[in-house]
């Protein structure tokens, strides 16, 4: 059975008083007000992530992220942060190949893949987004460039690594816009890339495949949203700096 995920990117919001402050509202609320077993995952920035691993302790589904590591075990590489250094402080999810991360730094598809294989290697849980602009969406060839990337970070791994990804479609055009893709057009781009993982995997590995929306879920869309049979949670980002919505959202499989 396919997990329910909902993950909150902080992007490069939050001192570290107000991250442990939001932390320890959204872990009280989960604890009070989620009935249902979705997985909940917080993505600080690095600095908090010791003291947010502390604070979320051993509350039920709830689980550390990264956004971003670097492919390298170690070396000369300063500013990175590595995939051990990460396990080090108790991460078990790493955001990797965010539509921010490859506009403003370049990342290509063949970095990520490099990417993903140091956080498999390491226990990590990648949630790999993939996404498309507007002009692509536009152009009309938006399901065959989104599958492309997949293709080119994902499909190198076996049916047992593969079977550890995240996918977390982003329409980068609804990013931080206040647009967002109907309910159909997320469906509509789950269930190809489902249907895409199926062809290379087989349909039990898609079946089993979480793919997240990402792309300005709030608590008034997302229960729509995640009444679609192929979106099964959300990559949250403006949305998860406030814990009453980012709660609500957790709350509205």
């Amino acid at each position: 059975m396919r997990k329910k995920i909902v993950a909150g990117n902080w992007k490069m919001n939050n001192t570290i008083d107000e991250g442990l402050q939001l932390t320890s509202e959204i872990a009280s609320m989960v604890v009070d007000e989620v009935a249902n077993d979705a997985i909940v995952v917080l993505a600080p920035p690095y600095i908090h992530l010791t003291k947010v691993k502390q604070l979320i302790g051993t509350t039920k589904n709830m689980y550390l992220s990264a956004q971003n590591c670097n492919e390298q075990a170690s070396g000369a590489y300063t500013g990175e942060i590595s995939v051990p250094m990460l396990v080090s402080v108790g991460a078990e999810y790493v955001i990797l190949g965010h539509s921010e991360r490859r506009e403003y730094f370049n990342e290509n598809n063949k970095q990520l893949a490099a990417k993903v294989d140091a956080c498999l290697a390491n226990g990590l849980t990648p949630i790999f987004c993939c996404g498309e602009s507007l002009e692509t969406r536009e152009g009309g060839d938006f399901i065959a460039f989104v599958c492309q990337q997949i293709k080119e970070s994902l499909f190198h791994l076996s049916k047992e690594d593969f079977s550890k990804i995240v996918i977390a479609y982003e329409p980068i055009w609804a990013i931080g816009t206040g647009m967002t893709a109907s309910s159909d057009q997320a469906q509509e781009m789950h269930a190809a890339l489902r249907g895409y993982i199926a062809e290379q995997y087989g349909n039990d590995i898609a079946d089993n495949t979480s793919i997240l929306y990402g792309g300005s879920c709030k608590p008034d869309n997302a229960a729509e949203l995640f009444a679609c049979s192929d979106v099964d949670g959300g990559l949250i980002g403006g949305a998860s700096l406030k814990s009453r919505d980012f709660v609500d959202i957790v709350k509205s499989f």
